[in-house]
């Protein structure tokens, strides 16, 4: 196939003037602009929101000959040309409060070249007001402000509450000529990955009208059933006689991996787009998006509020309130996991108010829980892929000494300050280890009292397992034959092993186990 795919492409005109693929989001573009005037979209990163901002710039700017053959040339009759500043928050690194002044200056300075500079020695955000009075006036057009990552300094300094502080009285009193210049403003978008706040940078600006929760625009980023079908039916056939599969399970793996990010409660779930792209690029399904970002803040929050890690795959619980701020992010990771599309919606209790939510996919939970798994265990200078292939193997062989011999060995001179809660930590250890086992075997986590602790199946063996803390190895064997655990796989046909396995409070290891048959 000779498809260009816009992989990196951010630029609306060089995607159209370059010929690449392009799933049509115009007449969603269009919906925005004929029914509003003030936005904040919030989608994870990767997720397409740069070039939807540049689309809009397109249409502003009136470039009716990129949008021809698209659904908006049959919607749009006008094409009124407006002024349009644009600001792209996302290209620096903000160490400090000059970095945050120095990318205000980068494209106050640019404007100003245009409608004036009289003002280039005053406040950033003095600068700014009159720029939208002063291009008004000149154009007779109201203008157009589209602001891209606006939450990027305060993504980056999380860590650091002064900074944070600063940030937000910078962002604060720029943004609020949203505001405060009403008059001469035609359309205002912000993006960003989290939510803005009642209470924070927006709380004087009410005229913002949040749509990521909306159902409206919940396919205005990302890839839908219907669109993969429709824009990439024949990339998915290719791929499919490359990896020598099916049609249909082809489409069941895209789903699987990719597919899966619900924005909003009983709507139709989204691909990632960049994992998408990639995959047809390459003909190769891997886990792209997750290998573009490092969830460092998520991980350290996770170890700060002791958070169970198997609630993740879809227990987790948040209030409507909660997804839409960041001011319980110290007790509450969760709305920061959902904002950056780590987790998602997976079901909404109408009368509470509350959210359930777990992985999107599959490449979202095996990336998440091999960045996870260094933070939690001392891997003595090996990766992730390299112990659970041979966890794998070991099993696969029924080499099971050498199996919990491995596993004694991650739990040992792991640094104590990763071990707050001891139990906690064995729980969440073993759930990332037998959760990424199971994207190779079938493996099962159960955590509810009177179930089994974990079920790994291999293709020769069955393994039934049961662990203590500060117990017995004999207590959990004694378990597992007392409720007849390995009762239901007897009939298998594999051979069934019962393992139990005591954790030493004292020693923060497997103090013993024992098998039996």
């Amino acid at each position: 196939m000779n498809r260009l795919y816009p992989i990196g492409i951010q630029n609306f005109e060089k995607l159209r003037k370059g010929g690449f693929v392009y799933v049509d989001k115009t007449a969603l573009i269009h919906r925005l602009v004929s029914t509003g005037g003030y936005y904040f979209f919030g989608r994870p990163r990767r997720f397409g929101k740069s070039l939807m901002i540049s689309t809009l710039e397109s249409y502003f700017e009136g470039r009716k000959d990129l949008f021809q053959g698209l659904a908006i040339e049959g919607l749009e009759k006008e094409w009124d040309v407006h002024p349009v500043f644009h600001m792209d928050l996302n290209s620096r690194n903000y160490k400090d409060v000059d970095a945050l002044y120095g990318i205000f200056n980068q494209h106050l300075e640019k404007w100003e070249e245009v409608y004036g500079d009289e003002k280039k020695d005053r406040a950033p955000e003095e600068r700014f007001a009159y720029l939208i009075e002063k291009a008004a006036k000149q154009t007779g057009r109201g203008v157009v402000i589209l602001i891209d990552e606006y939450d990027k300094p305060l993504i980056q300094s999380l860590d650091n509450e002064e900074l944070q502080s600063e940030y937000r009285s910078i962002l604060k009193s720029f943004y609020g000529n949203l505001k405060s210049c009403d008059k001469y403003i035609r359309f205002a978008l912000l993006t960003g990955v989290t939510r803005f706040s009642r209470v924070s940078i927006f709380s004087d600006l009410n005229n913002l009208n949040d749509i990521t929760m909306d159902p409206d625009f919940a396919s205005l980023c990302g890839i839908s059933e219907k669109e993969l079908v429709e824009f990439f039916d024949e990339d998915v056939r290719v791929l499919a006689e490359k990896q020598n599969m099916s049609c249909s399970d082809t489409y069941a793996m895209l789903k699987r991996k990719y597919d899966g990010y619900h924005f909003v409660q009983d709507t139709e779930g989204m691909y990632n787009p960049f994992s998408v792209l990639n995959t047809f690029f390459r003909m190769m399904p891997e886990n792209y998006w997750f290998s573009t970002g490092t969830p460092t803040i998520l991980v350290k929050l996770l170890q700060k509020n002791n958070y169970l890690l198997s609630d993740l795959t879809g227990n987790a619980e948040a209030t409507a309130d909660e997804l839409t701020g960041l001011e319980t992010i110290n007790t509450n990771p969760i709305p920061l996991f959902f904002q950056s599309g780590y987790l998602t919606i997976k079901e909404y209790d109408e009368r509470f108010k509350n959210y359930i939510l777990g992985f999107p996919n599959e490449e979202v939970e095996q990336g998440f829980l091999n960045f996870l798994m260094p933070s939690y265990m001392n891997m003595h200078g090996r990766n992730t892929s390299f112990h659970i292939m041979n966890f794998i193997k070991e099993l696969e062989k029924g080499k099971i000494d050498s199996f919990m011999e491995r596993l004694q060995s991650l739990f040992s001179d792991t640094p104590y300050e990763l071990i707050r809660d001891t139990e906690l930590h064995y729980q969440n250890v073993l759930f990332i280890v037998f959760r990424l086992m199971g994207f190779f075997t079938h493996a099962e986590y159960h955590t509810s009292q009177g179930r089994i602790d974990m079920v790994v199946k291999t293709p020769q063996y069955i393994y039934v397992m049961e662990f203590k803390f500060e117990g017995s190895a004999e207590d959990a064997i004694a378990q597992i034959d007392s409720r007849n655990y390995a009762l239901p796989f007897m009939s298998d046909g594999r051979k069934v092993y019962k393992i139990g396995v005591n954790f030493s409070a004292e020693t923060r290891n497997i103090e013993k186990w024992i098998v039996s048959d």
